[in-house]
């Protein structure tokens, strides 16, 4: 019965993509099985993604939660996909309260009996689950209860996107292909971390622990007595939208502390605390009339490892200090940029970023240059994403825009690195680097001590004539390879050119004829094999930096 379901769901699902699919397979050869790949402009990829994101809408939870995801991977993406799927919101109507009520009583017991009072009417609605408002000892609570009959659904979504996977892969290129496959597996693995309550509120209590002593950020405490995997019942708070500013002004609030308060909130959670809060959307974000934050839905919750915690320290001392060379190599350090990508570019680039970041003004032609050369390059060295730093880059670039709605002056970097250097950042990474740079003397030492008897034995060896020097030709581009090729159909076609004139000449048509045929193939071959390489052929529209006419 599950696998009827699946099938029936890849159906629905083929006929949704179908024509984004045929437009993707006419992109990479305009004629499906030959030619050359088509231009596509930006505005087009604009309205695919319009109609990905409608698509998206109309599968319903799984698919919503995968443009989600998404967006959060510009190295999957083109920006313009990205743009819109990140306005993709999770937001429908809650289901029916008879079917709700069956999912809440088989793990919390009957209604009457768990609760005081219990509002039916459902104060939000999302694809996995909905929210109603109750009273619990006294208490006001809010009570988060999976949507009814998810799981099936789920289980076959998931199916169908293993099932297209590999049709996927055929549309894009092997680092575009590596990177969707992690990511498959990154969207199975978050989607059933999110449908369970019982992580959720494990989360919820681990965060609120390392803010107990901070008064200006409230998250609400679990009743575990009333939660399990389908429920979570937890401590109502109120608070007005983090984004009616007009609100907010209303009750005297001081939105540029706000936005300080919270950008501070989430890089201690990514910095020092390891585990954070990963969907800062401004309806999970609230402020009361003293300032303070209030904190909701933690079903998107990461973790940061130690040594992505070092590198993100890194970053912002390198951009803090304005050093582009320092940037690049945290980049690569962190498995975010190619070791072989174009460095004066990049190096642009991350000019660019700073001055855009603290505000300052960019000159329109500049950038329109350093984008044209980011795009003649990114496709043979692509900013890479691994998988831990997805979430963190989604937070950092939604937080960016909720302060800026709070505050549009507002200075992201200046208070990252402000925050940093008064937790000793800076001299940690002082301390750090006068104990590395030692280490590398001592090895430097060592290694000088060892230089002198080896050049003597290779000057020996040099005495005797019997030194030797084997090179290895290193062409992972491919380009011996070619030039071969030419050097072959080249003398293969000169030599039919003059095998087809003399047949010709001696009247024997017919075999001059076929010997023009197969001289015309060799010819083709060859010219070819002189076409100049493009950094964007056989590129499909799923990848960035299209080809520009």
């Amino acid at each position: 019965m599950a696998s009827l379901r699946a099938y029936r769901r890849f159906v629905v699902v083929t006929w949704q993509f179908l024509p984004l699919v045929w437009s993707y397979a006419r992109d990479r050869r305009r004629f499906l099985l030959f030619g050359g790949p088509r231009a596509v402009s930006s505005e087009r990829r604009v309205r695919r993604a319009e109609r990905l994101v409608d698509s998206l809408l109309t599968l319903g939870p799984t698919f919503i939660k995968l443009g989600q995801l998404l967006s959060t991977r510009p190295d999957v993406l083109p920006p313009e996909y990205v743009e819109e799927l990140a306005q993709l919101q999770d937001r429908v109507p809650p289901a029916d309260w008879r079917e709700a009520r069956e999912v809440l009583e088989a793990e919390v017991g009957p209604v009457e009996e768990a609760y005081d009072d219990f509002d039916t009417e459902a104060i939000s609605g999302a694809s996995l689950g909905q929210v109603y408002t109750a009273t619990l000892k006294g208490e006001d609570v809010a009570v988060k209860v999976r949507r009814p009959g998810i799981e099936p659904l789920v289980t076959a979504d998931l199916r169908v996107v293993s099932w297209s996977l590999p049709i996927l892969l055929f549309f894009v290129d092997d680092a575009r292909a590596f990177s969707l496959e992690n990511l498959a597996e990154e969207f199975d693995t978050t989607l059933r971390e999110e449908m369970d309550y019982s992580r959720e509120a494990a989360m919820l209590e681990e965060i609120r622990s390392n803010f107990a002593d901070d008064d200006a950020v409230a998250i609400p405490a679990v009743h575990d007595s009333h939660s399990g995997e389908r429920v979570l019942t937890m401590e109502y708070l109120e608070g007005t939208k983090i984004s009616d500013v007009d609100a907010l002004d209303a009750a005297g609030v001081d939105r540029h502390a706000v936005a300080e308060n919270l950008e501070r909130t989430y890089l201690q959670m990514i910095v020092e605390d390891g585990v954070f809060h990963a969907d800062p959307h401004p309806g999970n974000l609230a402020v009361q009339d003293d300032g303070t934050i209030v904190f909701y839905d933690f079903g998107m919750s990461g973790r940061v490892d130690e040594s992505v915690q070092g590198h993100i320290v890194d970053f912002y001392v390198a951009v803090a200090n304005q050093d582009i060379e320092a940037i690049l190599d945290t980049l690569v350090e962190m498995g975010t940029l190619s070791p072989e990508a174009d460095r004066a570019t990049m190096a642009e680039v991350m000019e660019l970023a700073i001055a855009d970041a603290r505000g300052e003004s960019v000159e329109q032609y500049r950038v329109q240059q350093i984008v044209s050369k980011v795009e003649d390059t990114i496709y043979e060295f692509p900013l890479r994403l691994p998988s831990n730093l997805a979430l963190v880059l989604r937070v950092a670039t939604v937080v960016e825009g909720v302060c800026l709605t709070l505050d549009p002056d507002f200075d992201f970097v200046t208070v990252a690195t402000d925050y940093l250097g008064e937790r000793g950042y800076y001299e940690r990474g002082a301390r750090e680097f006068v104990t590395d740079t030692g280490e590398q003397l001592s090895v430097s030492a060592r290694s000088s001590l060892r230089l002198a008897p080896k050049l003597e034995r290779a000057l020996d060896r040099v005495d005797r004539d019997d030194f030797y020097v084997r090179a290895a030709v290193e062409d992972s581009g491919g380009y011996l390879d070619a030039l071969a090729a030419r050097l072959v159909t080249g003398l293969l076609f000169g030599a039919g050119v003059v095998s087809t004139g003399l047949l010709y000449a001696d009247a024997a048509h017919r075999i001059a004829a076929v010997a023009a045929a197969a001289t015309a193939v060799v010819g083709l071959l060859c010219w070819r094999s002189f076409r100049r390489r493009r950094g964007t052929r056989g590129r499909d529209a799923l990848t960035p930096g299209d080809e520009r006419p």
